[in-house]
């Protein structure tokens, strides 16, 4: 197991694609690698907090051992936690996945993954590793994992699109993406569900269930790969609901 900034040398950070003349208005304010992509026609909600509520508080509500029976997490599954800020469900997740199993944990922001590698070596976590991403790619390697979580940070990224057709190679056979936020205003840091589904499936995914998980901030919906991916350019932008 690699410890404290011995892991952060460790981080893996891909390449970034080339890309080439965007045809999308406003590209000039954009991540190159997402130009190829349509921009959303929604804000983007800054990142306030790391923390969504004190994890003695989730804890107390038993927020993720609820939400992670809900996404039939096993003992010997590889899970990715993005946005996995100071590890609340990191932590939880290793000790669910067990010995037999892994967790990826990654966030774009290199101060955030500078805390989490420190408290992965300080809790002796080593089914556990980390990685930085980036605000238009997960940089996850493909058919991996059988569960990615995005916990109360869907509102956050800024090119959904790129993101999650970039995202959905990462699933193994059975594989399910989990996002677990507010049904409210983007500016209230939440996404509106039927926003939240339309970009889903924009991309090519299907919807699989949802679940009212107030307790946890919102709720819980799981969404599984459907058909091709479309081309980035057939991709048809969902309007601000």
């Amino acid at each position: 197991m690699i410890r404290g900034a011995a892991l952060l040398a460790a981080l893996v950070v891909l390449p970034l694609l080339g890309s080439c003349d965007a045809p999308w208005e406003g590209d000039s304010d954009r991540t190159e690698t997402a130009r190829d992509f349509p921009p959303a026609d929604r804000p983007v909600a800054p990142t306030v907090s790391t923390k969504w509520s004190t994890e003695e508080a989730r804890d107390r509500l038993n927020e993720a051992e609820d939400v992670m029976d809900s996404a039939d997490v096993r003992p010997g599954m590889t899970v990715a936690d993005i946005g996995a800020g100071d590890g609340y469900y990191t932590v939880r997740l290793a000790q669910r996945v067990g010995a037999g199993g892994r967790v990826l944990a990654q966030d774009i922001m290199p101060e955030v993954i500078e805390r989490l590698a420190d408290r992965i070596a300080r809790e002796r976590l080593e089914n556990v590793s980390i990685k930085l991403g980036a605000v238009d790619d997960p940089r996850l390697p493909a058919a991996s994992f059988d569960r990615v979580f995005m916990v109360h940070m869907y509102h956050e990224i800024g090119e959904p699109y790129a993101f999650l057709w970039r995202l959905r190679p990462a699933l193994r056979a059975g594989g399910q993406v989990l996002v677990v936020d507010g049904d409210r205003p983007i500016a209230d840091h939440g996404t509106p569900f039927r926003l939240l589904v339309c970009e889903f499936e924009a991309v090519g995914y299907k919807l699989l269930s949802y679940d009212d998980k107030q307790h946890a901030g919102g709720y819980l919906a799981r969404f599984v790969p459907d058909g091709r991916r479309p081309a980035p350019e057939d991709i048809k932008v969902c309007e601000n609901l």
